[in-house]
């Protein structure tokens, strides 16, 4: 390995280890005990990066790259740059947040190294299960991937899928065709331009003007890869149930005394009722 580096914050790595195993691509990203490996393209060009999550500290190792991009790839990726003591002060004294930050101080929010990915594994990940989802995404990757290093592929770029007709995108992942043209529609715009590291309503109208696209997917990818912590996707199943509430616009009625932070509600609660499963 050519960098090392160790940051020193808060963590919870439980809650963040099992989410990474279970959307994890297969042959892109893998998950051994404590510690995630995979292919990224850093600045420098592609490395293997592994992180090691412990509850006071995260070490990053990479075959490239600086300190600094080590440091930028972290602190996205887990969450690092936010303060757990606003979350705390924030919703301490809330009757249904109020327990769930108190037993979890150090969750975080997990992001993602690569937001064009992520963006596309979630529309892989529509309306079936997580197991299916890694299937897709592991086909794809296979299909349209590069090697890279430590044995692992490097995830398709936006171009490479965008050349890809929606048709043979069906036929190689096997997918539907609507899920199919939602994915290329997708390639294409980040192909042109559309950036998934960060952005604000610009970016959520260009990804809702998609085909296949709708209010859930957005609001998730504000949440896990553009850096929104106010985003929450109120029309999430998994979030009424730990509400024990019927709809939608119960959901967003209820979450308007938790902005600005509403993303670290979602988590506390998706983390919730994935403990009590």
């Amino acid at each position: 390995m050519s960098a090392t580096l160790v940051l020193h914050r808060p963590f919870d790595p439980a809650p963040a280890l099992h989410s990474l195993v279970v959307h994890a691509v297969p042959g892109v990203e893998t998950v051994d005990g404590d510690t995630v490996r995979r292919a990224v393209r850093l600045r420098s060009g592609p490395a293997l990066v592994e992180a090691t999550l412990e509850p006071d500290h995260i070490t990053v190792r990479s075959t490239a790259g600086s300190e600094n991009e080590l440091a930028s790839l972290a602190g996205s990726w887990f969450g690092l740059e936010d303060d757990l003591g606003t979350v705390l002060d924030l919703f301490g004294d809330d009757e249904i947040l109020g327990p769930l930050v108190r037993a979890r101080p150090r969750l975080r929010i997990l992001g993602h190294p690569d937001g064009f990915e992520a963006a596309v594994s979630t529309v892989l990940g529509q309306q079936v299960s997580l197991a299916a989802a890694r299937t897709f995404g592991g086909r794809l990757a296979a299909a349209y991937g590069t090697p890279g290093p430590g044995g692992l592929t490097l995830y398709p770029t936006p171009e490479r899928l965008a050349a890809v007709d929606p048709v043979e995108l069906q036929d190689v992942v096997r997918i539907t065709h609507a899920r199919a043209r939602t994915v290329h529609a997708l390639a294409r715009a980040c192909a042109d331009g559309l950036s998934l590291a960060a952005g604000g309503e610009d970016v959520r109208r260009r990804l809702l003007a998609l085909p296949g696209i709708g209010p859930w997917t957005v609001d998730y990818l504000a949440l896990r890869v553009l850096g929104d912590r106010d985003a929450m996707p109120v029309g999430d199943l998994v979030l009424r149930r730990a509400l024990d509430l019927r709809t939608v616009a119960d959901v967003t009625r209820l979450a308007e005394r938790w902005r600005p932070l509403r993303a670290f509600a979602a988590v506390h609660l998706w983390t919730s009722r994935a403990s009590a499963l």
